[in-house]
């Protein structure tokens, strides 16, 4: 009687462990290329949800950018992304580069302003936007909002992408080494600032490097695409060798998820976010941005997860 007490109890924790071991979840988080932003702070979360959630296992996803990580959501082979609000507009009404594959998405939280950077180095004659023309330009890698961004700046400063330059579609890093090497004469990247790619571009010896202003097409773009975009200031400094401020145009980044994320996930992860703030901002100065006065619903063209909305609106977000 006595083994089979101690045989039953055996089973029983071994069950346990199975049913433990079956619950445990894992969550991959759509990134960008290891140049932007995207990507550390993609992995100083993953690294939060794990250390935080006993039943949870997150892991940060290099990938080409906003378009790819909104195509990763769609096909289930992501739960959560970093995106850009026009890209995952696009996506939500299956239009552009998303036609006829609408993806049903969620925002759980607005994060921080996206700014376009339009890098070029001296030598090139390359001072303002009509510049560009006749020139080699990397317009971001072909799975990134970059690239979605670039395209409707080119277009309002009259320009056209493909016949007026020679279009390359490398990623941040790429872009850096290849306006180096004089591959190529200038490059747009979208992210938060400063951005290690451009960073190390500036701090590279001999390297004389330039940042365009084009705030001048912010009104041109907005009349086309919902007002979706602002104006905004890399202010001087901010990269080796910036002397003057860089007057730039910008639009949010979302952590957004698909509409089947229950509820208490929702919830906890945003509530994570925000209790363990500092954590992030150790990562990248851009998670300062992670605040409850940003949680506004004009701030993403997205449905929110209405377990988001509960979290902010407890902690004075008035949504």
């Amino acid at each position: 009687m006595r083994k089979f007490v101690i045989a039953a109890a055996a089973f029983a924790v071994a069950l346990a462990g199975g049913t433990a071991l079956a619950q445990q979840r894992t969550l991959a988080i759509g990134t960008g290329g290891t140049g932007g932003v995207y990507y550390p702070l993609g992995g100083g979360l993953a690294n939060l949800i794990s250390k935080s959630f006993p039943n949870m296992q997150a892991t940060a996803q290099v990938t080409g950018g906003s378009v790819d990580n909104l195509k990763l959501i769609g096909s289930g082979q992501s739960e959560l992304a970093f995106v850009m609000a026009d890209a995952a507009l696009d996506a939500q009404k299956g239009q552009d580069k998303f036609k006829g594959n609408q993806v049903e998405l969620r925002t759980l939280m607005v994060l921080y302003p996206n700014l376009m950077q339009i890098v070029t180095i001296e030598g090139t004659g390359i001072e303002k936007l009509s510049d560009l023309k006749g020139k080699r330009v990397s317009t971001g890698s072909g799975g990134s909002a970059t690239e979605v961004m670039a395209f409707r700046v080119i277009e309002a400063a009259g320009l056209d992408k493909d016949k007026d330059m020679k279009r390359e579609r490398l990623g941040a890093s790429e872009s850096a080494n290849a306006l180096k090497d004089r591959k190529i004469d200038a490059f747009f990247f979208v992210a938060g600032a400063p951005t290690s790619a451009i960073t190390d571009l500036g701090a590279t010896p001999g390297v004389k490097m330039k940042m365009i202003d084009h705030t001048d097409v912010l009104a041109k773009m907005n009349a086309k695409y919902n007002n979706l975009y602002s104006a905004s200031m890399i202010k001087a400094g901010t990269y080796p060798g910036q002397d003057k401020d860089n007057k730039v145009t910008a639009v949010w980044n979302l952590l957004v998820t698909n509409d089947k994320m229950p509820d208490k996930e929702a919830y906890d992860l945003v509530k994570l976010i925000i209790d363990h703030k500092a954590d992030l901002v150790a990562v990248h100065k851009e998670a300062s941005n992670f605040s409850i006065e940003n949680q506004v619903k004009a701030n993403s063209p997205l449905p929110w997860h209405p377990a988001a909305v509960k979290y902010f609106n407890e902690k004075g977000a008035k949504m």
